[in-house]
Order: C-alpha cells, then sequence, then structure tokens
C-alpha cells in the first residue's frame, strides 16, 4: 500500500499565502481576481496550467518574468510568515507509517518550491527521495500522470494506492489514476461539496486519516 499526499494543503498550510501573492500578481496584469476567484480557478493546477489559463483570460502573454518574480515573492512570503504544516498531518503521517505503510509525495509545485516548504516545516527530510513534480511528467492534474508516475516510482499498483488531496484538479487526477481519492476539507478554502462529486471522500481533522488511509476500498 502507499499514501501518496498532495503538498500544498494537505501537508504544508500554504494555500492562502501563496494565492494572496497570486492574486496581487495577476492584478499588477491587469486580472482583477479576488484571493477566492484565484484560489477558485488556479488551484491545485501546474504553473504551466495556470499561466495557459491566466493568458487565456488576458488574451495575451505574461511578461516573460511573470513566473520568477512570482516564485520569488511567494516563496519569501512563506520564510516571513513562516510556512506551518496543517495541524495534525505529522502525527498522521506517524501513525500511516508506524502501521508499514509506504508514503511520497506528488505535488502540482516544483522541486524547487518544495524544497523551501517542506524545508520550513522540516518534512523535506522526512520525504527526500519520495518527493514527486508535475513537472516530471507530460500533464499535469487532473490527468492522471503524475500519481501514476509516483505509485511507478515507489512499485506499487494504483488500485493500492491512496491520494490525500485538497483540490478538484487532484481528486479528478487520483480518480482518473484508479486510485483511492481522500479529500481534506478542514481549511475554509475548500468545497466539500465539489470534492465529494469528484469522488473524494471528504474528510475535515486529519486525526481522521490514518484509519482512512488503511480502509477497505470502497
Amino acid at each position: 500500500m502507499l499514501v501518496i499526499f498532495d503538498c500544498d494543503g494537505v501537508l504544508v498550510d500554504s494555500e492562502p499565502l501563496a494565492n494572496t501573492c497570486f492574486a496581487r500578481a495577476l492584478g499588477r496584469e491587469g486580472l482583477d481576481w479576488t484571493v477566492e476567484e484565484t484560489m477558485r480557478r488556479l488551484m491545485g493546477r501546474s504553473m504551466r496550467s495556470c499561466v495557459e489559463i491566466v493568458e487565456g483570460e488576458l488574451g495575451r502573454a505574461l511578461p516573460g518574468d511573470f513566473v520568477d518574480r512570482l516564485q520569488a515573492d511567494t516563496l519569501q512570503a512563506f520564510r516571513d510568515a513562516p510556512l506551518q504544516t496543517v495541524p495534525g498531518v505529522v502525527e498522521a503521517i506517524d501513525a500511516i507509517e508506524a502501521a508499514g505503510i509506504a508514503t511520497c509525495v506528488a505535488s502540482s509545485g516544483g522541486l524547487d518550491k518544495m524544497r523551501v516548504t517542506l524545508g520550513i516545516t522540516g518534512l523535506w527530510s522526512r520525504f527526500e527521495g519520495r518527493i514527486f513534480s508535475s513537472s516530471q511528467v507530460p500533464r499535469g492534474k487532473p490527468f492522471p500522470d503524475l500519481f501514476l508516475h509516483a505509485a511507478i516510482q515507489i512499485d506499487q499498483q494504483p488500485f493500492d494506492c491512496t491520494v490525500v488531496e485538497d483540490s478538484l484538479p487532484g481528486i479528478q487526477a487520483a480518480r482518473s489514476a484508479g486510485m483511492r481519492a481522500l479529500a481534506y476539507v478542514g481549511a475554509s478554502h475548500t468545497d466539500a461539496d465539489a470534492l465529494r462529486a469528484a469522488g473524494g471522500r471528504t474528510f475535515d481533522s486529519m486525526s481522521s486519516l490514518p484509519m482512512l488511509a488503511w480502509a477497505p476500498r470502497v
């Protein structure tokens, strides 16, 4: 068995900070999205996909340095906060691994970003060697490529994998990969109804995760 963790919003409480930075950057380009709209439209997607969506809305290309400037601003915000883990997730990982279940991380974020976010929160060393990014596959979420890549790297079959996500594209990707999908809805930015409709089994506390992770498939 393998439990695949998304990073942002599941391991680290980064979504409000990251999307505040993203909305501010979009405002400078003339796209007046609120933080909530930015989350709804972009959360859980690869940066490549986000750029495509934004450029479609603007009707023009973003500046060549847009992504680099956004990344720099976002990572500085994480350091300044400083970024924290999602409440209870470290204890949940402890319990899952104590039961002999393998774990890994598979995120739409780049490896450089995760090196900072997981580094600040002390999780990089824990998952090192088992951290995968959408930059390593042809298509990001909601396509299944990333989760299938993670399963192959850990030598697990998709039907033996459980994905822990908080975004709609992530739940869609997990189901497309033929994996169980657990949808964390303990944060205010999540849409429990949408995640449930997409095939995710919702839960609102990380203390519930270990029992869900080794529950029989349904």
